[in-house]
């Protein structure tokens, strides 16, 4: 083990500070990441134009659709790598790694080329405003173009993540984050690129943070790396990763399409909602990153813990990490209601008074359900983690019935309004069906796992 001591066994010690441990630097990580996301587009809101801005979130459900897609597939790679290292089982945790990388390759070929054939399409399909098209094309095409970096990314940071080292992937987005800055500024405020720069921008630094985590497994954590007969095909393996791994990827397309559905309908109602929309997911996505990554940490845990047999533990694990999440929705509680407006207001100038009004009312309806979706995360993941993914999935589906519905019916009726309600809707749905499904699956368990 003297190769791992980058490791973190979670079958052992309390689970709630594994748990936290595990999922402060996740939650650092991805608030980082969202902070430049929300720089990016308080550049292109304040010194380009709301226009622009809505061009910039004019496709973000297809870029859900698409990335969530790569991104679930990787982290459900990463689900027998962790079982595996629980069991203490390393040379098959290294056939797993190889041949994840495999069917990695072949995803982000085809992904990115279909992806950038089909862009125009796509963005005719949501009803993007004609007057925000080509400024929305050349951000999509550019976000398409970074699909391999994203998916690299993701795969190596998932192998590092699943020996419960969730730190390492942090820091590489620390840089990668400083790099999205400092590009921000030279290519939309100095070089003039626009829309470009942005997208430019988010590209370059996906390269970046996908170099170093290739970079920190090759030399750090070589427990990882497959040698001689391990690196052979191995198709029974190849069938377990895609097993976990193509219905974590289908579960969020799946909840992509209801997304795109409701980003649909929201387009249809003008430009300026296209861009309150966007500032609101921004700031959204700063605060509901807590609860994903609680989750994240969760599949971990409980994919370790299962591969040790130690059914007792997720027990725990699921109480502590439900205490934790009440805790955090107590905090955004007291940081939303008040200060919401202002946060908006980061994007606009003067003039977009209207738009920062629409985002706010957003965040609070939203925040109103966040322990729906804390429970959906917790839930989910800890599915997944055990080994479920073809489960977890239809809670997927579920969302998609939810916001497909309010996209065909109260939005219509209900106009803004309706668009508010999309996500804390598709949180319930998805809760009544993960809760009977965890709670019988665990009983389940514990006539099997001896």
């Amino acid at each position: 083990m003297s190769n791992t001591v980058s490791a973190n066994d979670m079958t052992v010690g309390s689970p709630a500070r594994g748990i936290i441990k595990f999922a402060v630097p996740l939650i650092l990580g991805y608030i980082l990441q969202q902070m430049y996301l929300i720089i990016d587009a308080a550049i292109v809101g304040r010194w380009i134009g709301v226009g622009a801005l809505a061009a910039v979130g004019a496709s973000s459900s297809v870029m859900f659709l698409v990335m969530g897609f790569c991104n679930g597939a990787c982290a459900g790679f990463a689900i027998p790598i962790a079982q595996a290292f629980g069991a203490k089982d390393y040379g098959k945790m290294r056939v797993y790694v190889a041949n994840a990388i495999r069917i990695a390759v072949v995803l982000a070929v085809v992904v990115t080329f279909l992806a950038c054939i089909f862009c125009s399409r796509i963005l005719g399909l949501v009803n993007t405003p004609k007057d925000i098209f080509s400024e929305a094309y050349i951000f999509l095409l550019l976000q398409f173009l970074a699909i391999p970096f994203t998916i690299c990314y993701n795969l190596f940071a998932g192998f590092i993540r699943a020996l419960g080292n969730s730190k390492q992937p942090f820091y590489f987005l620390i840089f990668s984050s400083f790099v999205n800055i400092i590009l921000d500024v030279l290519l939309i405020l100095m070089l003039g690129m626009g829309v470009a720069g942005a997208g430019l921008a988010t590209l370059l630094s996906q390269l970046f943070a996908s170099v170093l985590s290739v970079w920190y497994v090759a030399r750090r954590m070589q427990i990882l790396i497959p040698h001689g007969e391990e690196r052979r095909y191995n198709n029974k393996r190849i069938s377990i990763l895609l097993n976990n791994g193509v219905p974590m990827g289908l579960q969020f397309s799946i909840t992509a399409i209801g997304i795109i559905m409701l980003q649909s309908a929201n387009n249809a109602l003008g430009t300026v909602y296209v861009a309150s929309f966007t500032a609101a997911v921004r700031i959204k996505y700063l605060f509901t990153c807590v609860f994903e990554n609680i989750g994240v940490a969760m599949a971990t845990y409980c994919g370790q813990n299962i591969g040790a047999k130690r059914l007792d533990r997720v027990r725990q694990g699921e109480w502590a990490a439900v205490k934790i999440m009440l805790v955090y929705f107590v905090f955004t509680v007291i940081i939303i209601f008040p200060f919401a407006t202002d946060m908006m207001e980061l994007f606009v100038n003067g003039k977009g008074q209207e738009v920062a009004n629409n985002a706010a009312m957003i965040m609070r309806i939203s925040c109103y359900f966040y322990p729906a979706l804390g429970m959906l995360t917790i839930f989910r993941y800890s599915i997944q983690g055990l080994g479920y993914s073809n489960l977890s999935m239809l809670s997927g589906v579920m969302e998609m019935i939810a916001r497909s519905g309010v996209s065909l019916w109260l939005v219509p009726a209900f106009g803004f309004l309706g668009v508010c309600y999309g996500d804390p809707m598709a949180w319930i749905f998805a809760d009544l069906f993960l809760f009977p499904a965890f709670f019988l699956l665990y009983r389940h368990l514990k006539k099997t796992v001896r």
